[in-house]
This record gives C-alpha cells, structure tokens and sequence, in this order.
C-alpha cells in the first residue's frame, strides 16, 4: 500500500491541441513525450492529447483538444477555468483504494474507465465539482 496519490500532471482544454502544447513546450524549455512530436511529412496533425516533459522526462503540462471548449473569462467566472490535475498511482488495487478514500471525502465519481487495459482510471469531481483524474501509471 502507497501513501498518497502523486500529481502526475496538469492538462488542459484547448481548440488547438498542437498549437497550445508548442506555447507550452517553447515557453518552459519542455519536448514531446517520445512519438508524439508535430509531423514532419506534410501529414496532418491529428493529436488530441500531447505530453511535454522537462529535461529529467517528468510530465509537466499536457493538453487536450477539447473543441467545444469556451475560454475562460477569469476573474469573471461566466465561464470558468479549464485545467485538471491527474494523480498517479501504481496499481489498480491502490486505484480502488484511492477512489473509495476520495468518495469518502466528498468527491464524486464522473466517469468509470477502470477497466481500460492501457491506463485504468476513475474521474471524479471534487466537493466544489472540479474534474480530477486518479490512474494507475
């Protein structure tokens, strides 16, 4: 049994996937996790989930297209902010624990993926009703 759920990353919601990640990438120095840099065949791009690392290969930022997406208005809060942190843990008996732990706490569970071969995990909302993600990596 681990301690704690670690902050595997935070991602965020964009229109355009690649173009917020090359922001993200040129403004901290990061790169692409291995195979997920642009095309340079004149293919066209069709990434909807990019990973940058830093230098020592930790994730630091990802971004996910998300095409209906509205931008934030902050500090109005018409339209809020459009980020969530994934928590990793290591095995799918601690990914239970995890979740039974944080429904205990008051989060609410959004979306069941734990049988997902690649990367089991759980969505939940938090007391406020911000999206997080717990899975096992």
């Amino acid at each position: 049994m681990s301690g704690y759920p670690v902050l595997l990353h935070t991602a965020i919601d964009a229109h355009d996937c690649r173009g917020l990640a090359e922001f993200y990438r040129e403004l901290f120095g990061l790169h692409y996790r291995d195979g997920e840099e642009p095309p340079t065949d004149g293919s066209p791009d069709d990434a909807d989930w990019l990973v940058l690392l830093d230098d020592g290969g930790n994730r630091v930022v990802t971004v996910q297209e998300k095409r209906d997406t509205t931008p934030p208005t902050w500090p109005s809060e018409q339209v809020p902010m459009q980020m969530h942190m994934d928590f990793k843990v290591p095995t799918v008996e601690e990914l239970e624990r995890h979740r039974e732990r944080a429904e205990t706490l008051g989060a609410r569970l959004l979306n069941d993926r734990s049988r997902d071969e690649g990367e089991p995990l759980y969505v939940l909302a938090d007391p406020a009703g911000h999206p997080f993600c717990l899975l096992v990596q």
